[in-house]
Formats: structure tokens, C-alpha cells, sequence
């Protein structure tokens, strides 16, 4: 499930809103348990996934770093290669 948390933090362009709300909420399942909460455990699973996305929010911008920027087109196909690499089938 933790697969898809994805690195946010100096990229040009910088992380998205919905990067920041879909890391959180892949966090709190993780750390819950749930996919998807009872209504019993909805509101606090939402209050939980909120207060992640701010300490996140508030993590990128306050991280400092002398490494530029890095693209995202560029990281996603690496991505790739070290995906098609592990995923080869032997020849």
C-alpha cells in the first residue's frame, strides 16, 4: 500500500495539493488499516488524514537543500527503467 507514497519534496514543479492529500491518505490507511473506514471511524480517519497533509504541507516548505530542483518527466522515467529492469524476464 505504501508503494504509491512518492518522493514530494523539491521537485520543479512543486507538489500538488492533491500529491500532498493522496500521500496522506495512502499514510493513514497504512497506519489504520482501513482502505476505507466504518462510518463509525470516518470523521477521525478524515481529521487524521487533514493533520497529515499539513505536517506534510509544512515538512516541504520548510526543508531546505543546495541540489537543484528535479523534473518530474525525468524521475518518472527513470522510474521505469528500474521498473522494466527488475520486471525483465531472463532471456
Amino acid at each position: 500500500m505504501c508503494r504509491n507514497i512518492r518522493n514530494l519534496y523539491n521537485f520543479k514543479p512543486p507538489a500538488t495539493e492533491e500529491e500532498i492529500h493522496a500521500s496522506s491518505l495512502q499514510f493513514v490507511r497504512k497506519l489504520s488499516g482501513f482502505n476505507r473506514p466504518s462510518k463509525a471511524n470516518e470523521e477521525v480517519f478524515n481529521r487524521a488524514v487533514d493533520a497529515v497533509a499539513q505536517a506534510a504541507r509544512e515538512l516541504i516548505e520548510q526543508l531546505v537543500t543546495t541540489a537543484p530542483p528535479r523534473d518530474r518527466d525525468v524521475e518518472a522515467e527513470k522510474a521505469r527503467a528500474r521498473s522494466a529492469m527488475r520486471f525483465a524476464r531472463p532471456a
